[in-house]
């Protein structure tokens, strides 16, 4: 990747000057060069030519050398430029510059990528986040929003360049393959923002972006705000868990927010014992299995209109006799009068837990 950077930077300065520059790795092989066609070629002995210099810089047959790096640093990569004159010696000793800079740049962005998917993954100590983010020159207490992107139905691993994309900002902003489906955006907020309508934005053009470029359809969780670096990992886990509870309680949503997950993440996280046993004591009567599908989309309908018997009527087209007559009946066969703020509760969370059990069902 490194021979990518210079021949990139020797690019940008053909137009400075008409000499040769290019770039030797540690056994003398041109990695980068303005001639392409001495790239592959190889100098001998470089390392004995090198020698013990304070300043790098050394001349060999009719070309100018300076080794890349700090003074103290393994000698990995050396500049040169054609002819030994002072003109030489300075287009070397400026390259050099530009060569090191490109190469810190490139490292820092790949190895702060590395670091922050350790930090999601749980690969880091906390001590040590702390040590690194400091190398790094991370801010470590800007406000930081996490997205899970799931790819579902079919996967493309042009997917991740093209989110990538939509990112510019590679120092602050982070885009992360996990898998073969999940991608991981981490996006550095603006203080005094309003960070989750600005999340549900960037996830619905994340979405529209990559259907319309690669037609894969993506299910998006958000989770909180990250305070601090060492809250990513807690808020991937949020957003892989809206994921999950969406996939439950709301199968028609493309982009779940975990703040905004409700009851649904609390019966998430119960033990499927416990939810039978809730089960069995709020149906003593009969099970919930003994509701025919017209009456589950009666209480359905009824709870989506808040519990208004006029409204529901309305909008199941029936009159409202027929809509007290089967809530009489509900009431008959469960014991719970839906008309009733506290049984309507207690029927409203039994459906959910029910359709939880189902879904570990399916899962396993």
């Amino acid at each position: 990747m490194s021979s990518r950077i210079f021949q990139s930077v020797i690019m940008q300065m053909k137009d400075a000057t008409d000499r040769c520059i290019g770039v030797i790795d540690s056994e003398g092989y041109v990695v980068a060069c303005r001639d392409l066609s001495l790239i592959g070629s190889r100098i001998e002995n470089i390392q004995g030519l090198a020698g013990d210099i304070p300043d790098q810089l050394f001349v060999a047959g009719n070309r100018t050398f300076k080794l890349l790096g700090g003074i103290n640093s393994r000698f990995d990569y050396a500049v040169f430029t054609e002819g030994r004159d002072n003109t030489s010696r300075c287009i070397c000793i400026l390259a050099a510059v530009a060569f090191n800079e490109a190469k810190t740049n490139y490292e820092e962005k790949h190895n702060k990528a590395t670091f922050v998917k350790n930090i999601i993954s749980d690969n880091i100590l906390p001590g040590d986040v702390y040590v690194r983010a400091k190398e790094l020159h991370f801010v470590t207490d800007a406000p930081r929003g996490v997205l899970l992107i799931r790819q579902v139905d079919k996967s493309d691993v042009s997917t991740v360049e093209v989110v990538r994309n939509m990112f510019p900002d590679q120092q602050r902003d982070f885009v992360l393959s996990l898998d073969e489906t999940d991608i991981v955006v981490i996006k550095e907020l603006t203080p005094g923002g309003d960070d989750a309508k600005t999340l549900e934005e960037l996830a619905a053009s994340v979405q529209s972006t990559v259907s319309r470029e690669l037609l894969i359809k993506t299910v998006v969780g958000i989770g909180s705000v990250a305070g601090h670096l060492r809250d990513l990992a807690n808020r991937y886990k949020e957003a892989q868990v809206a994921i999950e509870v969406g996939k439950v309680f709301d199968t028609e949503k493309t982009i779940i927010h975990y703040e905004n997950l409700g009851i649904g993440r609390i019966i998430y996280q119960l033990p499927t014992t416990l939810c039978e046993m809730f089960l069995s004591e709020v149906f003593k009567k009969n099970p919930i299995e003994s509701l025919d599908q017209e009456t589950l989309y009666t209480i359905n309908k009824f709870f989506e209109n808040n519990l208004n018997v006029s409204e529901t009527s309305r909008k199941l087209f029936v009159h409202r006799n027929t809509l007290v007559y089967r809530l009489e009946k509900i009431k008959k066969l469960t014991g719970l009068d839906l008309r009733e703020f506290d049984h309507a509760i207690v029927f409203k969370v039994a459906l959910m837990v029910k359709k939880y059990l189902n879904s570990q069902n399916i899962n396993h």
